[in-house]
């Protein structure tokens, strides 16, 4: 007779997972770790292989465990999908979104209004993030879709949207302040792609520079630019109204374009897949690169 997985030691070890920690998946289900534990214990004894291995103070899964995860993952989402269906009050849905800081002023509200008229149910999860963990967070299936800025070229990930030119750009009136001998950068955490076409355009040219400002956040970016700390290479969507393009004020080399990708986990369930087709529309609409400022020197 095959093994009958108990659907709530079926949540604890996609909460684990996600959570990167089953104490913090037992305080999130509002269970004790030892209830945790012997919920795993009587699944490995189900399954009849180790899904789990301790790495350091931690478990990690075992490549059946990776399995086992993905298919974990697509019982609890069914499960919620059936109590939604039948009105099952006691069960919430959940989609996970991911983008970066860059949309959540109009891709951001724009998909949740959209996606809740249909599923005013249904709770989302939003994570702001850089890239390359917006990636790997969906190909862990920890998050159900995102979108992401990608290198042009490189190997296809998820669905390209578009492509769109990187900027130079500061603050107009804190440009005469700018060294042009030794370039003051404000810059994302490493690794970032804009950090890196930022630097790889400067050395191929010959152009000296600084790091002036480190930071992880965008409204960290927007304000060293408007302090005169430096200049920032980003898209223009998004851009406040007192920054500018200033590369041919500077004489700064052209920068490559960047590319905006729709990612979805395996496996996706069919409420993250109707909030990935709806943000799939919402992005294009707002950041088409015939909704761009004009080029550079052009206005």
């Amino acid at each position: 007779m095959k093994p009958a997985f108990d659907i709530d030691a079926l949540r604890a070890v996609v909460a684990g997972t996600d959570l990167g920690s089953f104490a913090r998946a037992a305080v999130h289900l509002g269970r004790s770790q030892s209830a945790v534990s012997m919920q795993l214990k009587k699944l490995e004894q189900q399954a009849g292989t180790q899904l789990f291995a301790r790495k350091g103070r931690g478990l990690v899964p075992t490549e059946a465990g990776e399995a086992f995860v993905a298919y974990a993952r697509r019982i609890v989402a069914l499960n919620d999908e059936a109590a939604l269906a039948l009105d099952a009050a006691t069960t919430t849905v959940s989609v996970r979104l991911g983008l970066p800081q860059d949309f959540f002023d109009d891709v951001m509200p724009a998909t949740l209004t959209s996606f809740g008229q249909k599923n005013d149910t249904v709770h989302v999860e939003v994570r702001a993030g850089e890239n390359h963990r917006l990636a790997e967070d969906v190909r862990a299936g920890r998050l159900d879709v995102a979108i992401a800025f990608a290198k042009p070229g490189s190997p296809a990930e998820g669905e390209r949207l578009c492509a769109l030119p990187m900027r130079w750009l500061a603050q107009p009136e804190m440009v005469g302040r700018i060294d042009r001998q030794t370039v003051p950068l404000v810059l994302f955490n490493y690794p970032c792609l804009f950090r890196q076409a930022t630097l790889t355009a400067l050395e191929q040219s010959g152009t000296r520079w600084r790091a002036a400002l480190t930071t992880p956040s965008l409204p960290g970016i927007w304000a060293a630019l408007r302090s005169g700390l430096g200049i920032a290479v980003r898209t223009e969507h998004g851009t406040p109204a007192d920054i500018a393009c200033v590369g041919p004020d500077l004489g700064l080399p052209e920068l490559p374009a960047i590319e905006l990708r729709l990612l979805r986990a395996p496996n996706i369930s069919p409420r993250a897949e109707a909030l990935a087709e709806i943000l799939r529309r919402e992005t294009l609409e707002r950041v088409a690169p015939g909704n761009q400022r004009p080029p550079d020197g052009a206005r």
